[in-house]
């Protein structure tokens, strides 16, 4: 049964016993008042209208420590984690990295692209998805951005659909939360989750969120 938990996940996870997870796919804070460009502020009216509205946010002042890295590692059997590249003095070496192709024009915005860390023994993988300002990749689905850090439902989508296998689904595991968007590609591919998040505004923000998801999905199920 999928979970979506408002707390501290290092509080949680010493709950689960080894390999519980499938797969981690995770988004830690990388430290600092401001992370991805965005400024922190409060949110405005729950959504984020520009990149000085964010809700004041404590996640994006600290970058984990090796405690979480090593207890990620134990629940799970694989693991993707964003930002891998602020974290390379806490994890091994990685063959596979994912490289997520923000397709935005040079010079404009905080980072072109964004690495993940992975657990895999394969080639590298490249996701080419358009998340510039207005622009996003999927204009008849765009999302409205709650969370500085949002990465689009595709990313993870595709995410899933490469690192998983689809005919024996396990648990996904996402200890960061954010937007939802993780928890979103899980339901609509049928995976049961767990995620965490430590901020309740997020944690609320989300959770309305993946519920429209979710009742939309079930509204469109019943009129077929």
């Amino acid at each position: 049964m999928s979970e979506f938990i408002l707390g501290d996940c290092m509080e949680h996870l010493k709950e689960y016993p080894d390999g519980y997870f499938e797969l981690a796919i995770v988004d830690p804070p990388y430290g600092g008042v401001t992370q991805g460009g965005y400024a922190t502020n409060k949110i405005s009216g729950g959504v984020a209208r520009n990149r000085n509205d964010y809700h004041l946010a404590l996640w994006a002042q600290k970058a984990p420590e090796k405690e979480y890295f090593d207890e990620l590692r134990r629940v799970s059997k694989n693991q993707i984690i964003w930002g891998g590249n602020y974290f390379a003095h806490l994890l091994p070496p990685s063959q596979c990295w994912v490289v997520w192709d923000k397709v935005k024009p040079a010079g404009v915005g905080y980072a072109d692209c964004e690495l993940a860390w992975t657990s895999f023994n394969r080639g590298a993988k490249l996701f080419q998805f358009a998340w510039n300002g207005m622009i996003q990749g999927d204009m008849k689905n765009k999302e409205t951005k709650i969370h500085p850090t949002q990465k689009p439902v595709a990313l993870y989508k595709w995410l899933l659909r490469n690192f998983t296998d689809m005919e024996k689904p396990g648990v996904i595991l996402d200890t960061h939360v954010g937007s939802g968007s993780s928890l979103i590609a899980c339901h609509d591919l049928g995976y049961e989750y767990v995620g965490f998040e430590i901020d309740e505004v997020y944690y609320e923000n989300a959770k309305k969120r993946l519920h429209e998801q979710t009742r939309q999905i079930s509204i469109f199920e019943l009129l077929k």
